[in-house]
């Protein structure tokens, strides 16, 4: 399908036909600079796999030649309604294009895209804005916490706070082991996840999404997994993109936050981008001054803008985020479900989240 203006031809691929384009298409993004795994459009499928959603991404073509991508995913469920994505669950998504005139093209083809699904929004996850007339509402509440890396981990290591490299030697002394690895490793991962989005307060996603991750991008996403005696106490997945690592989800048990356990992952998740060369450890995105804010600053990262821009059909921007005060009843109730029961019910539930 196919829109086209004077001079810019949009190709909408969709599900049918993506896999097919999303060669060109990746090295367009990488060429554009995009070095993350999370901008990988591949994950187009990771999502359609793992969430359930129906994949859709836009090409910019002018003379035969790629100018421009926005990837989308359309999230649906009769809980919370229709949405139009880029992209859900990463923090970083939106229009990628040579310059303003293609991105507000391809900006147009959404909004005609979002039209025709019925959907209550679309939402762009940018870091920098792109200014249209229909982008009615942005949130730049929260920021992206970031860690240049050195070459050498000796170097990072030396660079830290007393008290953090205190905190990972007092993990060291309780005799905790790192291991590395990919399915193997997923039922200790999901463990640990479930229990600590339940004590959030928050439905967890599908075992399913995880295991797409792994076997879309072998070699480059991971699972570590940290054992006490054995047990898995914390968990996270790293993605690793061309000089950039990310840690899209990472999470310990509350009851073992007395062994560090948390900060002996954290430093050997650093440890181990460091090795692999990478250049940028990415923590995720944070509310200003919250204290996982607080937690990845004290490692040294540095906050960077995120801009949200949203085209309003229906209700409000961020409502469906989980800090918006109608979920407080909800997040209360859910942190006394036993977690078996929210491993079934919370990923019907979080998938219709956008």
């Amino acid at each position: 399908m196919t829109t086209q203006d004077a001079k810019t031809e949009v190709v909408v691929h969709e599900r049918a036909d993506l896999e097919a384009s999303l060669p060109r298409l990746a090295t367009y993004m990488l060429a554009s600079g995009n070095r993350a795994l999370s901008r990988d459009p591949s994950w187009l499928l990771v999502l359609a796999e793992g969430l359930g959603h129906t994949p859709y991404c836009l090409e910019a073509v002018e003379d035969g030649r790629t100018r421009g991508v926005l990837p989308l995913a359309f999230v649906k469920s009769l809980l919370f309604g229709r949405f139009l994505v880029s992209l859900p669950y990463l923090n970083t998504g939106g229009v990628v294009a040579e310059d303003d005139g293609i991105a507000g093209t391809l900006i147009d083809r959404a909004i005609d895209l979002a039209a025709k699904l019925n959907a209550k929004h679309l939402e762009l996850r940018h870091e920098q804005p792109f200014e249209h007339p229909a982008l009615n509402h942005k949130i730049t509440t929260k920021v992206h916490m970031r860690l240049p890396l050195p070459a050498d981990a000796k170097v990072l290591w030396d660079g830290f706070d007393p008290k953090v490299r205190n905190q990972i030697r007092k993990g060291q002394k309780h005799g905790m082991t790192v291991h590395w690895g990919s399915e193997e490793l997923l039922p200790e991962f999901y463990d640990v996840l479930c229990t600590n989005m339940r004590d959030l307060g928050t439905p967890v996603f599908g075992k399913g999404l995880f295991r797409s991750m792994l076997r879309r991008f072998p070699g480059h996403a991971e699972l570590c997994v940290t054992r006490l005696e054995g047990r898995a106490v914390a968990a996270a997945i790293l993605l690793h993109g061309q000089g950039v690592t990310e840690v899209p989800s990472a999470s310990s048990l509350r009851e073992f936050n007395a062994t560090n356990a948390n900060m002996l992952m954290y430093w050997n998740l650093l440890e181990r981008s460091v090795e692999r060369g990478q250049g940028v450890f990415d923590f995720g995105r944070s509310s200003a001054d919250s204290n996982t804010y607080r937690f990845k600053k004290q490692w040294g990262a540095r906050p960077e803008s995120a801009e949200w821009q949203f085209q309003i059909r229906t209700g409000e921007a961020g409502e469906m985020r989980p800090e918006n005060a109608k979920f407080k009843l909800m997040i209360r109730i859910w942190q006394r479900l036993p977690v078996p029961l929210t491993r079934v019910i919370g990923p019907p539930i979080v998938r219709g989240i956008p």
